[in-house]
């Protein structure tokens, strides 16, 4: 046995072992991309740099082996620094969206090549749970939003943009009226109490995922119905009945409302005494409406940054209270943010912002890469909606045209949570002119996109491991190398036997499986 010392902590491990297996042995993280226990190793990504604290040297800690009295650093600053800089490296050559640009420019922030791809499928009901995850109230704003969304989508660089908010609608009208209308599983009960002002498509959105947290919700609403400014859209366009339905179901969730109360400055200082979060979701602030004392600026009710927290504490506010918008999604957005907010809030007595996960992106796609991402698509035109929406067929064949920009390992690339972890940038290597994009499509439902590759060699060994007649290997010579298929073979006889295995073990997503939504 070898007896070593990584952060102060004496580890005692079996001769050959690498410092990297010692640290984790010990339950000292040190991240990595290139290793994998189930092929022999070489270092290539060099985000597991440690410190040797005798000669003050950085190495390798995946590939080197602990000898006795070693004495090792993982989480200095210079380390941190080294990992940053090899992320950024591997970011520079990166090219490739963790996130469609649709779902981007969303300020729901919803998942809408997953709930495509669910639709094209047939799968009604698992599309509505993906959309409500970030959409409260889908069979309203499915009628009623601008779609931003479409604007971002890729697909009308090539024609005409995806109907993302009519399949949204048809998601959610499919299930109007079941008797077992979808709800999610509810956290248990935290005890907590959450007010709040205002039952618009802001109040509305924040009290179904609160609720949905296990925080308990009154909704005070001074009118005699709920739906705020959502009640002043023309019966043509929000039927009364779809309103209703969707408030029914928030209501269903657990989360109360009271009607005909309108809170005054003396109602504001009950709620602070009985409540412990309130969340001002008011409306547009006319002319002497009461804010309860809340600093204002030119605009609405004054807010930290990402936050929402107001000038007194435990006190939130959103959507038009803030700013006049007429964008419902922006507030429904805005509700689902509040409440990750307030439950963090709620379990730990700190604001923190809402955070954003890295994503990495690349731009509009080139003439040459228009042909790689309708391999993933269908060629029809875009299909048009009547008063009472699409039909199945018709939703369906409009899901099909989704490019599907996004990347289908976004859970579980490791370089994306790294880059989440260590702040990365990813302009800092970059250049002005990137790798063209294309798409491999095997037949055993894996996609390999090569410009996402970064090297790592671990497709490499495996299909050498499990004998692959060509399997993947290294073409080319320093910057120009790459990852593909030996004898210039396709994609289908490189993982003859491996692509499944070689999918899951890539630390990105240049390959992935698209027939199983790890996101469902």
């Amino acid at each position: 046995m070898v007896r070593l010392t990584i952060n102060s902590k004496t580890v005692e491990v079996p001769e050959g072992t690498s410092v990297w297996q010692a640290a984790k042995s010990a339950e000292i993280d040190v991240p990595t991309m290139c290793y994998t226990e189930e092929a022999e190793h070489f270092t290539s990504c060099m985000v597991c740099l440690v410190k040797d604290v005798a000669s003050g040297r950085l190495f390798a800690s995946c590939s080197t082996p602990v000898f006795e009295g070693q004495e090792v650093i993982t989480n200095d600053q210079e380390t941190e620094e080294s990992r940053v800089a090899a992320l950024e490296l591997l970011l520079s050559e990166h090219v490739g969206d963790c996130e469609a640009p649709c779902q981007l420019v969303c300020p729901a922030h919803m998942n809408i090549p997953l709930m495509n791809r669910l639709i094209a499928r047939g799968d009604f009901a698992k599309a509505l749970e993906v959309v409500k995850r970030d959409i409260a109230i889908p069979a309203i704003l499915g009628r009623i939003c601008p779609a931003p969304c479409e604007a971002g989508c890729r697909r009308k660089q090539v024609d005409e943009a995806v109907a993302i908010c009519h399949l949204k609608r048809y998601s959610a009208d499919a299930d109007v009226g079941n008797a077992t209308q979808f709800l999610p599983e509810l956290a248990l009960p935290s005890g907590k109490k959450v007010a709040i002002i205002g039952s618009g498509p802001a109040g509305l959105s924040a009290a179904w995922y609160l609720q949905l947290k296990g925080h308990q919700v009154t909704i005070f609403e001074k009118n005699d119905l709920a739906g705020g400014e959502l009640l002043n859209i023309g019966n043509e366009f929000l039927p009364r009945e779809v309103l209703d339905q969707e408030i029914s179901v928030i209501l269903s969730a657990g989360a109360k409302i009271s009607l005909n109360q309108t809170i005054d400055e003396s109602g504001f200082s009950k709620l602070l005494d009985e409540f412990d979060a309130i969340i001002v979701a008011i409306g547009t602030i006319k002319e002497g409406m009461p804010i309860f004392g809340l600093e204002k600026g030119s605009q609405g009710i004054t807010v930290q940054k990402n936050s929402y927290l107001t000038s007194q504490p435990k006190v939130f506010a959103i959507g038009n209270a803030l700013r006049n918008s007429k964008m419902a999604v922006r507030s429904a957005g805005q509700g689902k943010e509040v409440a990750t907010i307030i439950d963090n809030f709620l379990k730990t007595a700190v604001v923190l912002p809402y955070q954003e996960r890295f994503s990495s992106k690349f731009g509009r796609l080139s003439e040459f890469e228009f042909e790689h991402y309708l391999k993933d698509s269908e060629t029809a035109p875009r299909q048009h909606a009547g008063v009472e929406g699409f039909s199945m067929e018709a939703a369906m064949t409009e899901a099909k045209r989704c490019m599907h920009c996004d990347c289908r390992n976004p859970e579980s690339c490791v370089l994306r949570k790294l880059s989440d972890d260590f702040k990365i940038s990813q302009r800092r290597f970059s250049t002005e002119e990137r790798k063209p994009v294309e798409k491999l499509i095997h037949r055993q439902g894996v996609v390999y996109e090569s410009n996402k590759c970064i090297k790592c060699g671990i497709c490499v060994r495996l299909t050498r491991q499990y004998k692959e007649e060509f399997g993947f290997t290294f073409v080319g010579r320093g910057f120009d190398v790459k990852v593909g298929v030996s004898f210039n073979e396709g994609i289908e006889k490189g993982l003859a036997k491996t692509a499944a295995i070689v999918a899951k073990a890539c630390p990105t997503g240049a390959l992935a499986r698209f027939d199983e939504e790890e996101q469902i």
